[in-house]
């Protein structure tokens, strides 16, 4: 899914300051205020959507990670309640020049039900601010049912282990505690895929149940093999002579083996030959892909004198 551009959400440039960013942000909030579209589902969604990017945006750390790792790559790493951790309500409310208490005086109260009043407006629970537009006697509760935030550990694989079942233990830290957990990453895996171990990620804040940590696979290029889903592709150099009167050559498979394979007289450049079920085992099970030879015929930069002269007769009988 793509990610959002809290740029063009704003309608400001990635270079535009904060001082521009905070009045861009103050004259959409006020168009798109719930208090003056009462009823439209659109302004509201907008509302939500230009809080969210005024939270990124406005907040230094997060800005930098926004625009090193782009809007996709920021997402994958920041949930919901990492975005709005620390944003500062009783600060908007200042901003626009409401003051006070009670639902009255404060326009925002309504729609950020159950955050307290002018002053107090600061959010620390995890998820959007948005997620509820009830308050009052449940919201401790509803705070103590909040799960901690998720992580995401990057784990780097070479494509052999990929052909195999394997555990792994990682080490990771969490609130700065040395964390140790074991896992199996099952064969096939695919490049990107994660893994999820349910409770290792933080603790809540709120006495909820911790986050899940995710584990993102990385399979690392392989200087033999090129992988096209559970398929496996190596390039092989014969000599013009082998191609023209046949050989045979060895191919190294990725669980170690190493097979021959017979060349057939007349072979021609790119030739692709299969071996059946010597690729990678799927992941969703029914047994492996297939491996691929192809074939590069190689062509001498420079020849001897007797090299030449039977090239020569070669091509005076039409070779």
């Amino acid at each position: 899914m793509a990610g959002k551009d809290y740029y063009k959400i704003l309608g400001v440039s990635k270079s535009a300051s904060q001082e521009e960013i905070k009045k861009a942000y103050r004259k959409l909030a006020l168009k798109y205020h719930p208090d003056q579209n009462k009823g439209d589902k659109t302004s509201e969604e907008k509302f939500k959507e230009i809080n969210e990017a005024y939270a990124v945006l406005s907040n230094a750390e997060k800005k930098k990670n926004y625009d090193m790792f782009g809007a996709e790559g920021f997402q994958s790493r920041y949930s919901q309640e990492d975005i709005f951790k620390g944003f500062d309500f009783a600060s908007i409310l200042r901003e626009f020049g409401f003051g006070g208490g009670g639902r009255a005086a404060n326009p925002f109260s309504q729609f950020f039900g159950g955050m307290g009043g002018a002053g107090q407006q600061q959010y620390h629970g995890n998820g959007s601010p948005f997620g509820s537009f009830s308050g009052g006697c449940h919201g401790h509760r509803q705070q103590q049912d909040v799960k901690g935030p998720d992580m995401i550990y990057e784990l780097n694989m070479p494509l052999e282990e990929v052909a195999q079942t394997v555990e792994k233990v990682i080490s990771y830290q969490v609130n700065g505690h040395q964390e140790m957990v074991s896992l199996k990453v099952p064969a096939g895996i695919v490049d990107g895929q994660k893994l999820r171990l349910k409770g290792k990620g933080s603790p809540s804040p709120y006495g909820g149940p911790p986050g899940d940590l995710y584990i993102k696979i990385n399979i690392k290029e392989h200087p033999v093999f090129k992988r096209e889903n559970d398929d496996l592709y190596s390039r092989h150099e014969i000599r013009f002579s082998e191609a023209v009167l046949g050989t045979e050559i060895e191919i190294p498979t990725i669980d170690q083996k190493r097979l021959k394979l017979k060349i057939p007289p007349g072979t021609q450049n790119n030739a692709k030959f299969r071996l059946k079920s010597y690729g990678l085992p799927r992941a969703k099970g029914g047994g492996k892909g297939d491996a691929f030879a192809e074939i590069s015929i190689e062509v001498p930069k420079e020849l001897n004198k007797k090299q030449k002269a039977l090239i020569k007769s070669l091509a005076e009988t039409g070779l």
